[in-house]
């Protein structure tokens, strides 16, 4: 069945000619020809209201993004399986050359709420979103036993206890783990909360979450 385009779709699209596009056409035709180049990637949650080039304030070609549920990065494993976040991953390491990852997670994600409502005994519906969810079982259901915690205090700690956990699983992969020992990668963990707009980005050694200068 043919439906109508979204029109809202169209008239950001006309928007965007007008604007963005009249004002970095050159930016865009150099793109066009020379390929991209971005110096840093992106693993965000797929949640609308925390995009990554919206928050950095970056143009076209300056961030590779890769957005899933709750911003996860599974472990290394090369099977016969579809892998679409390892594999954006190794174009980016191997192919793109980047030089930092950055793995940022949100307050309010639904992701992590799905796993805390697992952990309780509440899985979220479909076919997927369960078995995605399962790699941060085992962190989850710490944090949801945890009742010295508040509803909303283990969602925070869950959002960011899994960036920490996405991170280490970047190093499970051979070529990431290679060029970061090599100094030619930087792995960072941020926070991005929606109500306030405040950006927490996480100390590479201790691994807390502190307000950046600005």
């Amino acid at each position: 069945m043919t439906q109508q385009f979204p029109p809202f779709l169209i008239e950001g699209y006309r928007n965007f000619m007008s604007g963005r596009y009249a004002t970095e056409s050159q930016r865009y035709r150099k793109l066009a020809e020379e390929g991209q180049k971005p110096t840093t990637m992106v693993i965000a949650c797929c949640d609308s209201r925390a995009a990554p080039e919206t928050i950095f304030d970056c143009g076209p070609g300056q961030l590779f993004v890769l957005r899933n549920v709750a911003n996860l990065v599974p472990p290394f494993g090369p099977d016969a399986a579809y892998h679409g976040t390892s594999s954006a991953i190794e174009f980016a390491i191997i192919h793109l050359k980047v030089e930092n990852i950055v793995v940022m997670g949100h307050g309010r994600c639904g992701g992590i709420a799905g796993a805390l409502a697992t952990a309780a005994g509440h899985a979220p519906e479909g076919a997927f979103i369960g078995k995605w969810l399962t790699m941060i079982e085992e962190v989850a259901g710490k944090v949801e036993a945890n009742s010295l915690l508040t509803a909303s205090e283990q969602q925070t700690a869950l959002e960011r206890i899994v960036i920490r956990q996405s991170i280490g699983n970047l190093l499970t992969f051979p070529f990431v783990k290679d060029r970061v020992e090599a100094n030619e990668l930087s792995l960072h963990g941020a926070w991005f909360d929606i109500s306030s707009g405040e950006l927490w980005t996480m100390n590479g050694e201790s691994g807390d979450f502190m307000r950046p200068e600005l």
